[in-house]
């Protein structure tokens, strides 16, 4: 059974309900669904965390919010930046906090979050799943808002001067879901997120031994070490497009591969679009 879109108030973190979270904790009186999703726990733990970042450091601006549905299930596509996924993390925090309806985005991941210690549980924990075929349709079926950011580690470790510019898509396997689940496909551009941390180079032998995707080298790290971790205060805009129906199409039409490419290119465009019109009405980095 999927969770409701709401589970307790919005920004409730004082003292009582605290008090109440840690109570259901020690009873074991709170509910995880199949994949380990822990609504409370993102609620009252995750999302306080990380609201001082959207609130005052990165000022979120949302857009086009009435584009997401208030229930069943969609496919939110985005572009990845930022070095590090926090694109991924804002997004979520935007939907649940803006979007009247305050939906959790399930987000799918890449296995090497999920084989990390620690962060794959606390992943599980705040709703995100591994981005494979048979996870995300049943997500959706249950009618759940689910996440896709198809740029992979390509788009989240491309370099500065690539800023803005969408990597590969693949080849579409999300779109091949969101067929089978005849759910709308909601494209998503995040303008902000590119100059946090501002990628010069990469350390690649040191990547390669710490079995990672890059090692990033900008201009705060690892020269000033811990201080060049913190991320530049840019302001950001998470902008939601016009979603694309999936429901009219034969039931057959997740097995045509051109049909699936030519989706996929389409959805690529939508979001392409939607990066340079917001760029063209950027003030500055800093200042929106």
């Amino acid at each position: 059974m999927p969770f409701p879109g709401r589970v307790g108030p919005q920004r409730s973190t004082g003292p009582s309900s605290l008090t109440d979270f840690v109570r259901r904790r020690i009873t074991g009186d709170y509910r995880v669904d199949e994949f380990g999703f822990d609504p409370e726990l993102t609620e009252t733990v995750l999302f306080p965390l990380l609201r001082p970042l959207y609130d005052h450091w990165f000022r979120v601006s949302t857009h086009g919010l009435d584009n997401i549905p208030a229930e069943g299930g969609a496919l939110l596509v985005s572009n990845h930046s930022g070095v590090l996924p926090l694109d991924a993390v804002m997004t979520a925090l935007a939907i649940h906090d803006e979007h009247p309806a305050q939906r959790f985005l399930r987000m799918l991941g890449a296995d090497l979050v999920f084989d990390t210690p620690v962060l794959g549980s606390l992943a599980r924990k705040t709703g995100q799943t591994l981005a494979c075929h048979p996870d995300a349709e049943r997500l959706l079926c249950d009618g759940e808002l689910v996440g896709v950011w198809p740029e992979g580690f390509k788009g989240v470790g491309k370099s500065f001067s690539a800023r803005y510019k969408l990597q590969r898509f693949g080849r579409g396997g999300f779109v091949s879901a969101a067929l089978r689940t005849g759910v709308p496909i909601i494209p998503c551009a995040v303008v902000g997120a590119e100059e946090i941390y501002p990628k010069i180079g990469d350390i690649r032998p040191l990547a390669r031994l710490l079995r990672l995707p890059y090692f990033p080298v900008t201009p705060f790290f690892p020269l000033l070490g811990p201080l060049g971790t913190i991320p530049l205060p840019t302001k950001w805009h998470i902008e939601f497009g016009e979603p694309i129906r999936t429901d009219d199409y034969a039931a057959d039409a997740a097995d045509d591969q051109l049909l699936v490419l030519t989706l996929t290119d389409r959805i690529r465009e939508s979001i392409q679009t939607l990066l340079y019109r917001r760029l063209s009405q950027r003030r500055g980095v800093f200042t929106g």
